[in-house]
């Protein structure tokens, strides 16, 4: 039986206007009535994840930054976190700047979090224009939520560091993607959202320890539930290790095409077509 649900939220649980319909907003609230723990699992950071976790009032941590932190909505309690060792960042932060990749520092996980940067190339539009996005997104709270300081590199002794990532145009994200796994090797776990129609990729470098799939592991164990209690819903490379650990895993009829080729995977309408809802209603409902 089913008893944890995890939803990845950008191209799941949201749709394409980032929203999230009332049809899947009753399915959740159905499950959640049956006995059932739903979270989401996103690459988002805390605080750009948090204004959905309220909105849903879900009964389990928010799973963020590609599972680096759990973190209760309602009481920003801090249930896990893997933080990446100073001396770790100093070497990305090396190799990116190297390409010539702009690096963003996601820290201070004990409260909402922060986004740091020391610079944005002029010609890495998607980089400006998703901290736009999240200076728009956090409203009176921006000057506190994104943080402009003169080098990365200065500031590591004041504060945690969660994640680094990357981000840019998909080919060149690619190249660098394979020059981060091949001089970090096992010092961290690298993890990529594609999005192709975009033409953008998010690189997120996390600590060896962390991912969906082992966060989603853990939430289930805390609980005392094994990989067949749990059900996933994902469309994105990152959601890989999520999808195949859990007993009941759903991919987006939108996921990439290289995850739908997977036979062993459920699958459902897009999200734009609220497959989220029509999932839980076939295998919890």
């Amino acid at each position: 039986m089913i008893k944890l649900l995890a939803l990845d939220l950008d191209g799941t649980l949201l749709n394409s206007r980032g929203e999230i319909s009332e049809t899947n907003k009753n399915a959740i609230r159905r499950a959640e009535e049956k006995g059932v723990l739903v979270t989401i699992a996103t690459g988002r950071r805390f605080r750009d994840a948090l204004p959905v976790g309220l909105e849903l009032e879900l009964n389990a941590p928010l799973i963020t930054h590609n599972g680096a932190l759990l973190k209760y909505a309602q009481t920003l309690e801090t249930v896990a976190v893997s933080i990446i060792p100073n001396d770790t960042i100093r070497e990305i932060l090396r190799v990116g700047k190297e390409f010539g990749g702009d690096a963003l520092l996601s820290a201070d996980p004990k409260g909402k979090g922060v986004l740091l940067y020391d610079r944005v190339s002029d010609e890495n539009v998607p980089l400006q224009k998703y901290i736009e996005w999240s200076k728009r997104l956090h409203g009176a709270e921006a000057e506190e939520a994104v943080h402009h300081v003169e080098n990365l590199e200065d500031i590591l002794s004041e504060t945690e560091t969660v994640h680094v990532s990357f981000s840019g145009a998909c080919v060149p994200m690619a190249e660098l993607e394979m020059i981060l796994r091949s001089e970090l090797k096992s010092c961290v776990n690298v993890l990529t959202t594609v999005y192709t129609h975009l033409n953008f990729t998010l690189i997120d470098i996390l600590p060896p320890d962390a991912s969906k799939g082992v966060a989603v592991e853990k939430l289930a164990a805390l609980n005392k539930l094994r990989s067949e209690n749990v059900m996933v819903m994902g469309d994105n490379f990152n959601d890989l290790e999520m999808l195949e650990y859990a007993g009941t895993a759903v991919l987006m009829g939108n996921a990439l095409p290289e995850l739908l080729e997977r036979d062993e995977f459920h699958t459902t309408l897009s999200n734009d077509e609220n497959g989220v809802a029509l999932a839980i209603e076939k295998f919890i409902l």
